[in-house]
This record gives C-alpha cells, structure tokens and sequence, in this order.
C-alpha cells in the first residue's frame, strides 16, 4: 500500500499541476478595465490664448498680434498705451492645450503644454500669464498661469548661424492650471451603465454579459451590439462606486480576433494572426537577377609622320574606345512547397521561411495566396 507520505507527496504535486494549470488559463483572461470604457466617463481638451513674458530677446519682436494682444491686456489692468511704444521681443504669444479627466472639481490642478503661436524662437525662462481654457462649447474650464519648464534649446549668433536642441518652443507647466468649473457625467444620473469594448466583437460582447451575471446575476448585463453591453447598476451614489470598482475588475476571455494579416508597406513589416490558416496550395517562389556591367576598352591610336623643312614631328593619334559590356543572369532555383489544408500560422512561417522569403518576398507571396483564395484571412495594406 501507498504510504501517507508518499500519498501526499502525489497530492501536493496535483495541487501544483492544477495551479499551473489554472494560471495559465487565468493569464488569458482579461480585466473589463482593460476592455472596455465606461460611456461618457471620459476626458475633455482645453484650450485657450495667452502670452509668456520674460523671454531673454527670443520673443516675437515685431508681431503686429503680439502688441495688440499686449495691449489689450494693459488696457485691462487700467493703463492706456499705444501699440508703438511696446517692444514685444521678450514676449510671445502662445496656445496653451491641457487634458481635463472626468470627475475633476474646482480646486484641482491639472498640467498645461504651452506652444508659440508667432515668430518666437525659444520659451526657455518664460513665465505665463492668466490665460482662460475653454472647453469645447466655449466656456471657461481652467484657468492657466506658471513658470515654464522648457527642454529644448535655441542660441542664435550674429552672423546668422544657429543651434537648435530638442524643440524650444514647446514648454509645460506642471500643476498650472486650476479647475473652475466641474464637468457633469452621465455616471451617477443615469439608470444604467453602457460599457463600450475597446475592440468591437459579437463574441466578446456576450463573454462579457455572462461574466458580469456570473458575478451579479441573471439579467444585470444586456449585450447592446458587437461593441456596447448595458448594466445595471445600483440608485445609490456609493453603491454604484462599490458596483463598479467590482465589476471594472472581472476577468473574461475574450474571443479569438478575427484572421488578418497586417502588412506595412513601407517598412515591410507583416503581423500575421493567430487564426490564419490557408487551404491546399503549392507555391513556388524563385529570383532571377539580371547584372549588367558597362566598361570601355581604350586603345592609342596610331602614330602620325609629318615632315617639313627637314624637320620630322611625330603627332599622336586619336584614341580608340572600345565598349565593353557584361551581362551576367542568376536563377536561383527555390523548391515548391505545399500547404495542406487547415494549415496554421507556425506551418505558414515554417513554409516561408524554409524558402528564404525577405520581407517584400513574403509580402508577395501572401498576396499571391490571397488572390488564390486560398488565404483565410482579411489582408490589410497599411
């Protein structure tokens, strides 16, 4: 009989199989946070005009939009100037773009990027001024204002010559812009919730319904189409927080893609899917190399006898040129292979590869299958 020792060394080892297993089937699995996005929880683009002040003689010098925007700004704090009296060198006027995340509230920060709207050649040591972000139905989201921290570099000499490292006239300011007005979100009004998957798939779609009632119940997920799936979630604010921090993190599988192949072609690049397969065919892919080689074969000519006046001058004659060309054909003769049917990716690879198919060779070899017919799969020239 089987000693206890023995009976649990067995036991532990299952035990150990079947994690092994189960992580591996586990790590196929992905999150729904990593799937799909939550209708109308999204983030929102700003933008607004303003000028960076303090610029070291890189600023727009003369621009005409500049000194009107300059002096509209002094016209608000209560000063009357005229345009000509102001030297806008140290000045540039700028775009400033920042990215509002859903749920931010008044008070927040948030960073600004800070790009030169005219003939500035560096922001570096700038300093922005109050400068309102809109949203895009025109109003007022954030307001922006802060140093700028600018990696590129740009030094100009006298005679013309310059040194530009990186891009100067792109800058940020971390933790620039305030929040002013809170963004509403359909997220607590709603009586449901609508996922939408990252990658549209029927498949996928009705995974995700039955992992969700899995986890809440018969009837709490509604597959929409391929891409949406309707859930239902709590009335409570809290609770619907709770309800999402569980259901963002459930696993599922999702469906196999469907069969491409992806071919870039300028840099070559083929991605071949996992589902591909091909149906029975032979194919056979040969070179032929045609070298043609021009060279000129130069002969003196010969020489030529003048005499006169007891004088004999010996007068070279014209050269002779002569073509010389060579034509040199290669053949390189590549075996025929066939595909069997249902012939997956790794034999598809294994086939070409055995050839010495380079990346255009390929390429030329998958359209070839495709206009056959017998590639199973979508081919997408990128």
């Amino acid at each position: 009989m089987m000693s206890h020792l023995m009976m649990r060394k067995l036991i532990a080892a299952l035990m150990t199989l079947v994690c092994i297993f189960a992580g591996a089937a586990m790590a196929q699995a992905d999150r729904i946070k990593d799937m799909a996005s939550v209708a109308g929880v999204r983030s929102n683009a700003l933008v607004g005009y303003g000028l960076v002040m303090g610029l070291a003689g890189t600023g727009d010098g003369g621009s005409r939009l500049t000194q009107q925007s300059m002096q509209s700004l002094i016209s608000r704090l209560g000063l009357d100037t005229d345009p000509g009296d102001l030297d806008t060198k140290n000045v540039a006027a700028v775009m400033v773009t920042a990215d509002m995340p859903p749920f931010m509230k008044p008070g927040q920060v948030l960073d600004v990027t800070v790009s030169t709207a005219g003939k500035a050649k560096s922001l570096k040591g700038g300093t922005l001024l109050m400068t309102p972000l809109m949203g895009a139905d025109g109003e007022v989201y954030a307001i922006a204002q802060g140093n700028l921290v600018v990696g590129g570099l740009g030094v100009e000499a006298g005679d013309g010559s310059s040194l530009v490292v990186n891009v100067p006239t792109v800058g940020r300011v971390p933790g620039g812009a305030t929040i002013e007005r809170l963004v509403e979100t359909p997220f607590l009004e709603s009586e449901y919730l609508v996922l939408n998957l990252h990658r549209g798939d029927f498949s996928t779609a009705s995974a995700v319904v039955d992992a969700i009632d899995g986890m809440f119940g018969k009837g709490v997920a509604v597959a929409l189409d391929g891409t949406s799936v309707r859930v239902r979630a709590p009335a409570d604010p809290a609770q619907r927080v709770s309800f999402m921090g569980l259901l963002e993190n459930i696993e599922v599988v999702p469906a196999e893609a469907a069969a491409q192949v992806i071919v870039n072609a300028r840099t070559g690049t083929v991605v071949i899917g996992g589902s591909v397969r091909v149906t029975p065919s032979a194919v056979s892919h040969g070179s032929l190399t045609v070298r043609v080689n021009e060279d000129f074969n130069v002969d003196q000519g010969g020489a030529t006898v003048v005499g006169g006046n007891g004088a004999v001058v010996v007068a070279p004659g014209d050269p002779v040129v002569t073509p010389d060309s060579q034509i040199d054909v290669t053949q390189e003769n590549n075996p025929a292979f066939v595909f069997d049917p249902g012939v997956s990716l790794s034999s598809l690879v294994d086939a070409i590869n055995a050839v010495g198919a380079s990346p255009a060779d390929l390429v030329a070899i998958l359209e070839a299958l495709h206009r056959a017919g017998s590639l199973r799969a979508e081919l997408i020239i990128i």
